[in-house]
């Protein structure tokens, strides 16, 4: 199909073109689009009907939005906004340039001008920012009857018309009806009769990504949003949550990775930006990982008596990163699905404690076994045979405390970086990791000095 797109640009048959891209989904013709050369971008948008446009204009990408922007006169670009939510056009005109930005707001008449300004001035990881103000609003004494009417008179600038919200006078939410109750009830029925008066809703200073599990929680194709005196002020579809929980997914994984978070994809970001986003949590944990060769010097007297414990030093701190590692991933998907709060951290600790047993006697025995059979009666790795079975013993109980640690460790830091306000998956595996090696290590050399120097 793409290909034929393209074949049918080269050889300029637009007609037979405008046929086949008007049958096509907007998501799929703006991955199309991405494969066009930018001089052809705009004259092949121009060819496709207006609303599926302003479809495709949405699922682009903010570089190609504004590579269209500025190839549109402005009576295009007024045509262009006039067909988008106002949600959409928020997040564009928030993605745009200054210039650009303010080129959008000067084809908007004053009305919209005002709700986008408005939109604009809620938080970034906000309910408000990410909610649309066209929605479908009922009054209780209406009929099913005039209900329909004023679907019908509306709902076509509406983004979402399942779900219609009933609001008195001062636009105070009262209860919610479906199209479908609507629909199974009689014309002269009250609203008021078969409205749901037990309404999910959100405030506008609501965290988004709250927002967006309440929509996983209780299945909501669109949650109305209220303002501090339980005001309608518009509505978060199910598109603009799972967009939310991408962003917001896509962000752990990078703070887990040891990356700043970016807004671009990956080939959208140049060398130098890619290497912003790196360079400073390398810094941070190349100067934090100096600890652990502190902690190595500070014992190296007893490394020169007993050689043979520097080649286990690799395996054990991995061992316990690794460990805390699985135990912080875990509890941070726990804490963004909202499955643990900072009340359940003894909970959660007996639980890891328990597990971080079972982990540590099975890797302690199987380890001890390897080094006895393999390491010491097979190959014979150890120098001084008198004290080959109290370095085996020194290496097995480092490696059981250091699992328990970094249990430990990995599953409390999370909560406690929660409760003070930070996110937590910037305690997940690279910070982590540095502080059970450190740890790793005390515990290492404190079990040689006793063990192998009494």
């Amino acid at each position: 199909m793409e290909e034929k797109i393209l074949e049918l640009i080269n050889q300029k048959k637009f007609s037979e073109l405008k046929s086949m891209l008007s049958e096509m989904n907007a998501a799929d013709l703006a991955v199309i689009f991405e494969e066009i050369e930018e001089k052809d971008l705009p004259v092949i948008f121009r060819i496709l009907p207006k609303e599926l446009a302003a479809e495709v204009f949405v699922e682009m990408e903010s570089d190609m939005q504004q590579l269209l922007i500025e190839a549109f006169s402005d009576k295009e670009l007024r045509e262009v906004m006039d067909e988008l939510f106002m949600d959409d056009t928020v997040d564009i005109i928030d993605e745009m340039p200054a210039t650009v930005a303010k080129r959008i707001l000067r084809q908007t008449d004053a009305q919209t001008r005002r709700m986008i300004n408005q939109l604009l001035a809620y938080p970034d990881d906000s309910a408000g920012s990410i909610m649309t103000t066209e929605y479908i609003d009922l009054k209780k004494d209406m009929t099913v009857d005039m209900a329909f009417d004023r679907i019908r008179k509306i709902g076509f600038d509406t983004e979402s018309i399942y779900a219609c919200y009933v609001t008195d006078r001062s636009r105070r939410l009262l209860g919610i009806v479906s199209v479908k109750d609507l629909l199974l009830n009689q014309k002269d029925t009250v609203i008021s009769k078969i409205m749901d008066e037990n309404v999910i809703f959100v405030n506008t200073l609501d965290d988004r990504e709250e927002v967006a599990t309440q929509f996983e929680k209780y299945d909501l194709l669109a949650m109305p949003v209220v303002d501090k005196e339980n005001r309608l002020v518009g509505i978060i579809t199910v598109d603009d949550a799972i967009d939310v929980m991408k962003e917001e997914v896509t962000e752990d994984i990078e703070k887990m990775a040891a990356i700043l978070p970016s807004e671009h994809s990956y080939f959208k970001m140049g060398v130098f930006e890619t290497f912003k986003t790196r360079i400073p949590w390398l810094l941070l944990l190349m100067i934090s990982a100096t600890f652990t060769g502190a902690i190595i010097s500070s014992f190296e007297e007893k490394l020169v008596a007993f050689s043979g414990l520097i080649a286990f030093i690799p395996m054990l701190m991995d061992t316990g990163g690794n460990s805390g590692s699985q135990a912080s991933v875990t509890v941070i998907r726990s804490i963004s699905l909202g499955d643990i709060e900072f009340s359940d951290i003894f909970k959660v600790l007996w639980k890891e404690i328990r597990v971080a047993f079972c982990c540590s006697v099975a890797l302690a025995l199987v380890n001890g076994a390897k080094l006895f059979l393999i390491d010491y009666l097979l190959l014979g790795t150890f120098n001084n045979d008198t004290h080959a079975i109290r370095e085996i013993l020194v290496v097995c109980l480092t490696l059981f405390c250091t699992v328990v640690v970094a249990k430990i460790v990995g599953c409390s830091l999370p909560i406690l970086a929660k409760k003070i306000g930070f996110d937590p998956a910037v305690m997940a595996s690279p910070l982590i990791t540095t502080i059970v090696d450190a740890i790793s290590l005390i515990i290492y050399f404190s079990f040689a000095t006793f063990l192998l120097t009494a």
